[in-house]
């Protein structure tokens, strides 16, 4: 991989991972078009996550340091019921990441048809935000855990997470204003740990790129990301998703001709 190419897959990263498109799908489609070895940029992938999750960290670091006060207030408080929602949100990408990890494995390996399939699964978590409209209603322990599954799923490439999160928790009638920001809490703890758990297993001496070149790429995804962050949480506020589903379909389309060797 050289300088361009991360500068251009840490912007896919920094803007796809917010955005309810799928960062991962995109990576896939980006080193697939780049002719990249996703095993020779192992620790490339590991860095574009993590500053993701550090934008993540920026943006929302009050709301996080409110949970951790209340938390640590020792007593039934609000903050400890969001907290308890958002450990409950993890169980089930915990339990997929635990015992179905090769299954996932699977996935990666820049099957363009599988993408495009998934990225239509991702238009139509967002279309049906425009079919199922409920009346807005606070989020209950029982949300969370089904908002969880939808993360779950998302652990497939072209399957957004903030997507399928987002997207679950508006059909279930919560907050507009609060379910942008759940959803991309509830990602830190499963990402970071999924990291650990990747670098733990992962071989240095297979990595085809340079410090110089994995720096860029974090620096370009943690600014692209932090923007992004802030936008997606203001426009999910309004609650219009089309334009992001008919993206998916239209990028969907275009995996799929790629896959069945169209162009």
């Amino acid at each position: 991989m050289n300088f361009l190419e991360a500068i251009v897959l840490g912007l896919i990263q920094g803007l796809t991972e917010f955005l309810p498109v799928s960062s991962s799908g995109h990576l896939e489609l980006g080193k697939y078009l780049f002719g990249i070895n996703p095993e020779a940029n192992f620790y490339f992938s590991i860095a574009v996550h993590g500053a993701t999750v550090l934008s993540t960290l920026i943006v929302l670091w009050q709301e996080i340091a409110a949970l951790i006060k209340g938390v640590f207030a020792f007593r039934m408080n609000d903050e400890t019921r969001y907290t308890i929602k958002l450990v409950i949100s993890m169980i089930p990408v915990a339990v997929t990441g635990l015992f179905m990890q090769d299954v996932v494995d699977k996935f990666f390996t820049g099957n363009m048809v599988s993408l495009g399939i998934q990225f239509f699964i991702t238009a139509l978590f967002l279309g049906l935000t425009l079919v199922i409209k409920p009346r807005e209603r606070q989020m209950t322990y029982f949300d969370s855990f089904v908002i969880g599954i939808a993360q779950a799923l998302a652990v497939l490439p072209a399957i957004s997470r903030s997507g399928a999160t987002i997207a679950t928790g508006m059909m279930l009638g919560n907050k507009k204003t609060e379910i942008a920001k759940f959803s991309f809490l509830m990602v830190l703890v499963p990402v970071i740990g999924a990291n650990i758990l990747e670098m733990a297993k992962g071989d240095v001496s297979k990595e085809g790129t340079s410090l110089f070149v994995i720096a860029a790429g974090f620096l370009v995804a943690l600014v692209s990301g932090y923007f992004a962050c802030k936008w997606m949480i203001n426009l999910v506020k309004k609650g219009n998703l089309i334009w992001f589903s008919l993206y998916c379909v239209l990028i969907g389309i275009f995996s799929l001709l790629l896959g069945l060797h169209v162009f």
